[in-house]
């Protein structure tokens, strides 16, 4: 009896084992890990402009992700057609837009990188696609009453279609520059195959001198007047003191 005892004992812990394993079994496994992207690779980024109308865009350079080059791979899959454009990268890439700006239909692909000297100054390489080809578009520079007051933070966006930029405004120089608080905006489109700008805000990089100019000149217009009012008045009591003084000599 003892040994069917110890044998029934055996068999039972056998069948909890096997009904406790596939509950240990179902325990989910660790996320795995993203995998960072391989050398000599920094950045990547696909756009679907149309069903098999693909953009991908790639930075790749050794021995720093502060310089290198880029990568425009267009893959036209229903026509089994490929097409890589490539290029010089001044800084790092932190976005990619696609657009179209004059309604052709054809899109256009922009890449913004980031430059750090003593602004985080911002790049923009433009092309655009028409019949398998990449027509390079050269971005617009500020011009010096556009750049009073930059230091780099720019903002890119589409925008009802356009390429929206803007940026805040700095006083001063260096180190010792403070915001003011407010934003430079402009709209590029594009027009006989090249970029235009558009300055959409109104401001000054010098609030001091924005507000001189804006001071009301009501205050001086009274008092002109009332001078004027003076002036009529004494002129009429002069005209009437000659007129009395005629009368006596008279």
């Amino acid at each position: 009896m003892s040994g069917r005892f110890y044998l029934g004992i055996l068999f039972a812990c056998i069948i909890t084992g096997c009904q406790q394993a596939p509950q240990q079994a179902a325990t989910p496994p660790a996320p795995a890990k993203k995998p960072d992207y391989v050398a000599p690779f920094h950045f990547h980024k696909m756009i679907e402009v149309s069903p098999g109308q693909d953009y991908d865009v790639l930075s790749w350079g050794r021995g720093t992700a502060a310089s290198g080059s880029f990568l425009l791979l267009h893959s036209d899959s229903a026509a089994k057609k490929y097409t890589t454009t490539t290029g010089d990268l001044d800084g790092t890439i932190v976005d990619v837009y696609n657009s179209d700006m004059d309604l052709d239909g054809n899109p256009e692909i922009l890449i913004q990188s980031r430059g750090t000297d003593s602004t985080n100054y911002a790049n923009i390489y433009a092309f655009e696609f028409s019949g398998g080809k990449a027509n390079k578009l050269d971005f617009p520079k500020l011009n010096r009453s556009q750049r009073k007051g930059y230091k780099g933070e720019d903002n890119f966006y589409i925008k009802q279609g356009k390429f929206m930029r803007e940026f805040p405004i700095y006083d001063g120089t260096g180190k010792d520059a403070k915001s003011t608080g407010a934003k430079r905006v402009f709209e590029y489109g594009l027009r006989d195959n090249s970029l235009t700008v558009k300055q959409l805000s109104k401001d000054s990089a010098d609030k001091s001198n924005a507000t001189a100019v804006q001071q009301p000149v009501k205050p001086v217009a009274s008092t002109q007047k009332s001078s004027s009012k003076k002036e009529k008045k004494h002129t009429a009591e002069k005209k009437h003191k000659k007129k009395k003084h005629h009368r006596s000599d008279d």
